[in-house]
C-alpha cells in the first residue's frame, strides 16, 4: 500500500504530477532525461545553457572556440547555445510525447541569456510549455515568453525578490506565470540566491520563507499559483507541513540532486559513482564562482585548491602606506610592492614552499600560487568566451566595451571550461562537482542499495510514494 496519495496539479496547462525535474546547466540536464520525466508523468527540464547538439551520427559536437577575440568567441558561443537547446528540446519531446509537459531552463547571468532565449523560443513551436530562470533577477523573462505564448518560472529565494520582480515587470503577464520556483539558498545546489543581508553560515528553515512568499502572491492575486519547492527535497514524507498546508497553498516539488543518479542521466559513471560514497558535508557552500554568487559543490581537490588559493592571500600597497612599508618584489620583472612585516614572512614562506608566482586581484591583495597553476589561470583567462553576462576571473562584461572594467580575479576559475569538462570526462576530482547538500544521502538510501541506479521511471514512482 502506498506510504503516501500525491495528486496530480495542474502545470504549464496541462494535469502532470507536481514532481519537477530540476534543470541542470551545460549538459547535465538534456533532453533524454528531462524526455523520461515527463514521460514518467512529471515535468521534466532540459538545460538551455550551452546544450550540447549531436552530428550526423550522433555524436556529440564540442564546443571548440577559433575566434581570436573574445567577442568572436562570444558570437560562436551564442551560436553552439540556441542549436543545443534546440536539439535538446526536440530529442526531450520525441522521447515524452506531444501531451507531456516541457520546460527549459536558463541562467539570466549566462552570456546572451536573452537572444539565446528568443531564438530558441521562436524556433521550438510545440516543444517548450515553459522556462524556468534564475540567477539574477529576470525581470525581461516574462515578456520574452508571453510573446511566444510559453509559461514562465522565475527561481527565486525570498519574498522580497518575488515582490521586485512582479512590481517592476511581472503584472504585465501574470497569464502566464505558471509558477514561482523558491530555490532554499541553504540548501539548493549550483549557485544559490543568497543575498547579503542573509548569513551562509545560519540557515533558515524554508518553512516561514515560502508561507512569506505565499502572502505576497496572494497580495497580488495569484492565489492558485503553485509555489515549486526546490532544494534540499529528497523524500516527500517530509515535506507534509506544505503539502495541503492552506498558507502555502498549491505546491510542487523540484528535484535536482537526485536525477543526477538515473540511468537517463548523462553524467558520467565517475561522477555517478562519486555520489554514492558523499558523506555529511561533503557539499560545501562557497563564493568562487566567477558569478559573484554564493554556490554549492562537492568538497573535492577542485574546490580545496580554490580555498587554498585564498588562504594564500595578503594585502599590498604600491608604495609605502601606514604598516605596508616592506619592500617585495614581485614577478618576471621583480617590481616592488609593499607589504606588512608579518605579511612578508608569510610570503616568503609561500615562495619557499614553491608558490612563487604572485598574482594580483582586484582588492590589492596578492595570492601565492605555483608557476603551472599561474600559466593555467592566466590561459583561460585569455581564452574567455563571454559565457557569463560578466565574469569575475576574466573581467569580460556582455557590454560596449567587453569589460567589467576592473581587474581579472585570479581566485576564481573559468565555470564553462571546468562544466564542460566534468559533462564530457571522467575527472570528477579535478571539476567543479555541483551538488545538493541532501547528496550524500544516496549512501543512505536503501533504493540505492549495493551501488543500484534506477531509471527515472522507476525514481519518479519511488519519490509519487513519498520516498
Amino acid at each position: 500500500m502506498p506510504l503516501f496519495s500525491l495528486e496530480p496539479m495542474m502545470i504549464s496547462g496541462r494535469e502532470v504530477l507536481p514532481l519537477i525535474e530540476g534543470g541542470k546547466g551545460v549538459s547535465v540536464s538534456n533532453g533524454e532525461s528531462s524526455g523520461a520525466w515527463a514521460k514518467a508523468g512529471g515535468v521534466g527540464t532540459f538545460s538551455g545553457v550551452n546544450a550540447d547538439h549531436t552530428d550526423a551520427n550522433g555524436n556529440v559536437v564540442r564546443q571548440i572556440y577559433k575566434g581570436k577575440t573574445r567577442r568572436e568567441r562570444h558570437d560562436e558561443l551564442i551560436a553552439y547555445a540556441i542549436k543545443g537547446a534546440l536539439h535538446q528540446a526536440r530529442v526531450a519531446r520525441d522521447i515524452a510525447g506531444p501531451e507531456a509537459r516541457i520546460h527549459m531552463n536558463i541562467l539570466w547571468e549566462m552570456g546572451a541569456a536573452e537572444p539565446i532565449l528568443e531564438a530558441v523560443l521562436e524556433e521550438s513551436k510545440g516543444l517548450i510549455d515553459g522556462v524556468t530562470c534564475g540567477a539574477g533577477m529576470p525581470y525581461k523573462i516574462a515578456e520574452i515568453c508571453a510573446k511566444h505564448g510559453v509559461y514562465y518560472y522565475p527561481i527565486i529565494s525570498s519574498a522580497r525578490a518575488f515582490r521586485a520582480l512582479w512590481k517592476r515587470a511581472y503584472h504585465k503577464f501574470s497569464a502566464l506565470l505558471g509558477g514561482v520556483v523558491y530555490e532554499d539558498p541553504w540548501l539548493a545546489g549550483g549557485h544559490n540566491g543568497l543575498s547579503n543581508a542573509e548569513d551562509p553560515r545560519k540557515p533558515e528553515p524554508p518553512l516561514p520563507r515560502v508561507i512569506e512568499l505565499r502572502k505576497q502572491m496572494n497580495e497580488f492575486g495569484l492565489h492558485r499559483v503553485p509555489i515549486v519547492m526546490a532544494g534540499g527535497v529528497w523524500r516527500l514524507d517530509e515535506w507534509k507541513d506544505f503539502i495541503g498546508n492552506p498558507d502555502v497553498g498549491p505546491c510542487a516539488f523540484q528535484f535536482g540532486t537526485r536525477p543526477l543518479l538515473t540511468q537517463e542521466s548523462p553524467i558520467s559513471d565517475a561522477w555517478k559513482h562519486r555520489l554514492l560514497t558523499l558523506k555529511p558535508g561533503d557539499v560545501l557552500l562557497h563564493r568562487f564562482s566567477p558569478t559573484g554568487f554564493y554556490s554549492s559543490a562537492v568538497k573535492n581537490p577542485f574546490l580545496l585548491e580554490l580555498e587554498a588559493r585564498s588562504h594564500r592571500q595578503i594585502a599590498y600597497q604600491t608604495h609605502p602606506v601606514g604598516e605596508h612599508d616592506i619592500p617585495f618584489a614581485i614577478g618576471a620583472r621583480g617590481r616592488t610592492v609593499y607589504l606588512a612585516a608579518r605579511d612578508k614572512l608569510h610570503a616568503e614562506d609561500w615562495v619557499r614552499q614553491g608558490y612563487t608566482e604572485a598574482m594580483r586581484t582586484p582588492d590589492s591583495t596578492l595570492i601565492f600560487v605555483t608557476p603551472a597553476k599561474a600559466a593555467e589561470i592566466h590561459e583561460d583567462q585569455v581564452n574567455c568566451m563571454g559565457c557569463l553576462s560578466a565574469c569575475a576571473f576574466s573581467n569580460w562584461a556582455q557590454n560596449e566595451e567587453g569589460t567589467t572594467g576592473k581587474k581579472a580575479d585570479p581566485r576564481s576559475f573559468c565555470i564553462q571550461k571546468t562544466l564542460q569538462d566534468i559533462s564530457h570526462g571522467a575527472d570528477v576530482e579535478n571539476q567543479l562537482m555541483f551538488a545538493g547538500h541532501n547528496a550524500y544521502r544516496f549512501a543512505s538510501d536503501p533504493f540505492y542499495s549495493n551501488g543500484y541506479i534506477p531509471t527515472v521511471k522507476e525514481l519518479v514512482g519511488r519519490i509519487a510514494t513519498g520516498q
